[in-house]
This record gives C-alpha cells, structure tokens and sequence, in this order.
C-alpha cells in the first residue's frame, strides 16, 4: 500500500458494518463531508522555482511546543472498533512520528492509559462539557494531571447531528469496551446511550478557564465572528472545522473558511484546521492560507484498522513525504516560506480573461 486512498479502501472492507458506519458516515446527504476533500481541489497551487533549494525542514510548533512536521492526530472516538490496542496504539504512532495526538473525550483507552503509553508524547485532550459539570470539571483536572498540554474544547455539538447510516444501524457506545473516560465509581459509563450535550456558552468556556492554566482551543469555528469572540475570552487556539461533516450539513468546507478566520484573528491566536485533508498538497494549502498544522481524523482510523501502530505511522509518513515533495516543488525550505501567495482559487485564472 503507497497511498493514502488503498488504506482508506482497506479499511471500508475489513471494518465491521457498525463500525465502518460510524467512522466513514456524515451529516444528513453528505454533502459537506464530500465538499471537505473536494473543495481542496478547486484551491491551484503556484509554484516558485529556481530557489535553490539544498535541505528542507518540516518543523514547527504549536502553542509553543516543537513538533516534527504540521500534521498532527485529530480526535476520533472508540478507536478500539478498528484495533483492539486503540488510542494506546495512536499515541505511540504519535510519539514515533514526533507530532501531536489529540485524545477523544470518547475513548476506549482513558486519559490515563494513553499518557502512561507515551509519556513524552505531545498530547492535547478533547473535552466536551457534558450536561454534568462535575464530571466536566474531572476531566479538566484529571487531564492536566495526566499530563496533557492543552484542552480542545468542541463547540458544535449542542445537539449531535443526524447520520443516517448510523441511526439505520442504532448505533450505541460498545458496551465491551465502555467510555474509561467517562466512568463512575462503578465502573459504569452512563454515556454509552444517553444524551451527553449541553447548552453551552461562552461563559462556560470562562469557566473552565478558571479551572486550569491549560491553553484552551476552541474546535468547530467556522466564522469569522466566532473566531473574534474567541480572542477576546482568551483562548490560545482556534480550530476551524466543521467536525468531519458529521454535524450541520451544507456548511462550507473547513478550508474554504480558513483564510477569513485567518485574517479575522490577525494572529492573535494559533489556527488550526481539519477535515478533507488527504495529500501533502492539502497540506501546503492549509499551512499558505492561514493554518499553524492540520490534524487528520478519519486516515488515522484507517491506518490503525490495518496495522495498529504501524498503520498509524505510515499513514503519516505517506502524507509528511508528500508534504515534502510539495514543498520543495512550491519553492519553501521551510514551514515559514509557506505564504499566500502559493495558493489561488480555481476561479482566479478565469477573472484573467
């Protein structure tokens, strides 16, 4: 397997229907889960050359801390449904690849498990605020103890949305591996069929603020407005996604709206997108328009279905070759070479005639 698409392919055949329902279904028709692979494809890229160019790094930070190239894990859940060693399996991947993991709220590996697997691996937790706040506010305290280094709150998800595929298959949490995350004093997830959305608000995201010195980023920001909002509460990251197309359907690709959500925030604080990422040419587009890394979702679900850890890292060195490649063709050395000038939408060739 040399790319990304045989792996994703793979893994459609082997997964167990619920399984492969869940991680591959979107929103409703789908249509916005189609438009984040394709609406990379109307962004052109415009290469310079002759620059010379003898070595080429990758490296960047984010939120101050060194990773090996911009490619970071997004959270995915309950990734024990593709392999049986899930998130235990990712973090370790992460670590080897020298990028960040983000860890679900919904995992089958707990907090704990993970950080003690890879205790020097780069590692943010994704936190709902679940309609408990006790076990919100745990969560925060038990991920900063665990180590973690920032809290990606989701914020697109007052009401899960409608997924057709699962809702036919009466997808539920599998009770054999549970929510660890989520756990009471019995051992019992009470998420596993219930509602765990809330009614959240800005002045939730003061309060956890107040709960931990974590850097906070905000996941599922699609507008410019939002994304002022954001500033001004504090918070140190941006995440522009649109949750893989799983929640509100017809809403624009996540790339579409970067490069406004960019300028909006005038570098106040980072940005980071997800969804439709597929090539390293994605990649390039992402970083040129505004983005600090990108983090990929379901490619990794799709690695770690065909070989656990490993399926993981090549997974990613398939897309950081890539990148490479792309880079040194557009001309940059390295991540800060990467501007907007590399990158037109289709439409622009025509507005020339």
């Amino acid at each position: 397997m040399n790319r990304l698409l045989q792996f994703e392919k793979y893994a459609h055949q082997r997964l167990p229907k619920l399984a492969r329902d869940f991680y591959f279904d979107g929103a409703c028709g789908e249509f916005t889960l189609k438009e984040n692979e394709s609406a990379f494809q109307r962004l052109k890229l415009l290469p310079r050359v002759l620059r010379g160019i003898s070595e080429l790094t990758t490296e960047t930070s984010i939120l101050g801390v060194k990773i090996a190239m911009p490619i970071c894990i997004a959270p995915t859940a309950c990734q024990k449904m593709a392999h049986l060693d899930g998130e235990i399996a990712t973090v370790k991947a992460a670590k080897r690849m020298g990028t960040c993991m983000t860890l679900s709220t919904f995992s089958t590996c707990s907090l704990e498990e993970v950080s003690k697997s890879a205790p020097d691996c780069l590692r943010w937790f994704q936190l709902y605020i679940v309609s408990d706040r006790h076990i919100t506010k745990d969560l925060v305290l038990r991920a900063k103890t665990a180590g973690f280094k920032a809290l990606v709150i989701t914020v697109d998800t007052e009401v899960v949305g409608i997924k057709y595929a699962s809702t036919e298959n009466q997808f539920t949490y599998p009770q054999q591996f549970g929510l660890p995350n989520l756990q009471d004093q019995d051992g019992q997830s009470p998420f596993l069929n219930g509602p765990y959305e809330a009614a959240v608000t800005w002045k939730d995201i003061d309060w956890i603020k107040s709960l931990t010195d974590l850097p906070i980023v905000l996941k599922g920001i699609l507008t410019a407005q939002d994304a002022r909002e954001a500033v001004k509460h504090g918070v140190s990251g941006i995440w522009v996604s649109n949750h893989g197309g799983r929640q509100l359907d017809t809403v624009p690709a996540a790339i579409e709206v970067l490069p406004e959500i960019a300028k909006a925030v005038d570098n106040k604080a980072e940005i980071y997108v997800d969804g439709g990422v597929r090539y390293g040419t994605d990649v390039l587009k992402a970083i040129a328009l505004g983005a600090r890394a990108v983090f990929i979702g379901r490619p990794v679900l799709w690695g770690l279905t065909y070989n656990g850890e490993d399926g993981v890292c090549r997974v990613l060195q398939l897309l950081l070759d890539e990148f490479k490649v792309a880079m040194k063709l557009s001309g940059c050395a390295s991540i800060s070479d990467i501007n907007h000038s590399l990158v037109v939408h289709q439409s622009h060739f025509w507005s020339n005639l």
